[in-house]
């Protein structure tokens, strides 16, 4: 299987035009393929509920709900995900045969989530809690403890994490590298269609060049597509259905809290203007 359609320019040189669309079979087969292994393994560890026990001291200032989600990462996250969907279905479904005027909208998605990618990196660094999202030596030493004890180790059992666990985190840094390099080629790509924001101009980089950047641009698009078939799954999985909900909410209900994150990691504040029963 070819993974790059090649042209030739007018002197007879290969350069790439994009990605093979086999590769788009290939991120649905692994995305599908992913969650159906994941279904039977879950089914298999039902009932289990491995993680350290919380500190009694810290569960009693826990309130009856814990914010989660401010409004502004909860309106990035839809305009995103709307922006995102938009991209992948004028993308790839006039390949599969459904044709429709798709190019203006599909600058217009792309202009959406450049917007949004920029207001959530000012939102996050200076708003938010910017060093909850990355991986640290916790993180992997939990992972280790929990890989341990699912292969029948007996050795200590990994802690509970504090806002985001290591999974989260490492979904967010696939995201966050996809959404990025489609948003910079995405923008060089403006220069290829009329828009009102530059001037038409598809010389600006050589036939090569823009080989890479139709190539980077593909493969970041059939990667988003495996990774939106699993964020799908786990946010459709009964166990995560609180966190799910924390996204249209705002906030998670105390027992669940207390029961997957340590308040010593990520301290717990009620939801804005929310009142406490005496």
């Amino acid at each position: 299987m070819n993974l790059i359609t090649w042209g030739h320019t007018p002197w007879e040189q290969s350069v790439p035009l994009h990605v093979a669309w086999d590769l788009l079979r290939v991120a649905l087969g692994l995305g599908l393929g992913f969650a159906l292994v994941h279904l039977f393994w879950a089914r298999g560890r039902a009932g289990q509920t491995p993680g350290e026990g919380t500190d009694a001291a810290a569960a009693v200032h826990v309130p009856a709900r814990v914010a989660r989600h401010s409004l502004s990462a909860r309106l990035f996250h839809w305009i995103m995900a709307a922006a995102m969907l938009t991209l992948l279905a004028t993308a790839f479904l006039p390949k599969a045969g459904l044709l429709f005027a798709w190019v203006n909208l599909h600058w217009m998605a792309g202009t959406v989530l450049v917007l949004a990618i920029l207001f959530h990196i000012v939102n996050a660094v200076f708003f938010m809690d910017f060093a909850s999202i990355w991986p640290n030596a916790r993180d992997l030493r939990d992972a280790g403890r929990g890989i341990g004890r699912a292969f029948g180790g007996m050795g200590p059992a990994p802690g509970k994490p504090g806002k985001y666990a290591l999974l989260n985190k490492l979904y967010h840094l696939a995201i966050l590298a996809c959404g990025l390099a489609m948003a910079a080629t995405g923008v060089l790509l403006l220069f290829k269609v009329r828009t009102p924001f530059f001037t038409r101009d598809p010389y600006i980089l050589s036939e090569a060049a823009w080989g890479v950047v139709y190539l980077l641009h593909g493969f970041t698009g059939v990667a988003l597509v495996a990774l939106v078939i699993v964020h799908v799954y786990f946010a459709a999985r009964p166990e995560e259905r609180a966190v799910t909900r924390s996204m249209v909410v705002g906030s998670l209900d105390r027992d669940f809290y207390l029961a997957h994150h340590d308040p010593k990691l990520w301290p717990a504040e009620a939801p804005r203007g929310a009142k406490e029963k005496a």
